[in-house]
């Protein structure tokens, strides 16, 4: 599904070079719900960027559903992106001035779809994270959960392959956060592939993969917690993780 190799992501300046990722290899298969952690400054956001095609890198390879993004020009980037992937915010995103269901129209007019299709698809997400009654409300009316179910339900009604998740639950409170992250598990189970960026261990957790990016460089926890319990279980000494 997502497979990087090496990416390489250096912002330069005219006297500063500044490494953002540093040869990061990462694969997520399809159907997975990976959670992504790390330090302020590690390269999350980068690494969610380059995922999503809102950014390119210096090196290396990133592959998309087996497609070489790198070869790709902005215009066939930009409907690769709108065609298989979906976003959700931390600030939610939501265009103040418009009720949910237009909220959640706008990406799909981009897609070139009939006024009765999009419709259908407005009102299947929208009732699919519990806001089926809220259409014609606006975002100024609804709480923070009830925001981040209709940026999560703008997202699911391009039908993406790929969910990115850039700390979904930030601006909730954990009563809330909890709810979103259910929805979103709900989500994974029906076969959306989820990459979450968060700062919250106990969400980290609750994701089938963990991958840690310290210094722009990716290494997967849970892979190192199973050779950690596969040592100990043999009686062999478990190294430092």
């Amino acid at each position: 599904m997502l497979h990087m190799q090496a990416v390489t992501k250096v912002y330069r300046t005219a006297l500063v070079e500044t490494h953002a990722l540093r040869s990061l290899d990462l694969h997520v298969r399809e159907g997975e719900f990976v959670a992504v952690t790390g330090p302020s400054g590690s390269g999350k956001t980068t690494f969610l960027n380059i995922a999503g095609l809102l950014e390119d890198f210096t090196s290396g390879t990133y592959l998309l559903d087996g497609e070489d993004v790198s070869k790709l020009g902005d215009d066939a980037r930009s409907r690769l992106r709108n065609r298989k992937i979906g976003f959700i915010f931390q600030s939610f995103n939501l265009i103040p001035d418009l009720n949910l269901f237009d909220n959640v129209d706008v990406p799909l007019r981009y897609r070139g779809m009939s006024a009765a299709e999009r419709r259908q698809r407005i009102e299947e997400a929208l009732t699919k994270v519990g806001l089926g009654s809220r259409m014609k409300h606006y975002p100024t009316e609804l709480s923070g959960g009830q925001q981040q179910r209709a940026a999560i339900a703008r997202a699911l009604a391009g039908s993406p392959r790929l969910l990115l998740a850039d700390e979904p639950t930030g601006n909730l409170d954990s009563q809330m956060a909890r709810g979103v992250m259910e929805l979103l598990e709900e989500i994974n189970a029906a076969g959306t592939t989820i990459v979450m960026v968060t700062h919250d261990p106990e969400l980290a957790a609750r994701a089938q993969r963990n991958v840690h990016i310290v210094d722009g460089m990716a290494s997967d926890i849970s892979v190192e917690r199973s050779l950690l319990r596969a040592r100990e279980m043999a009686g062999a000494p478990a190294a430092s993780p």
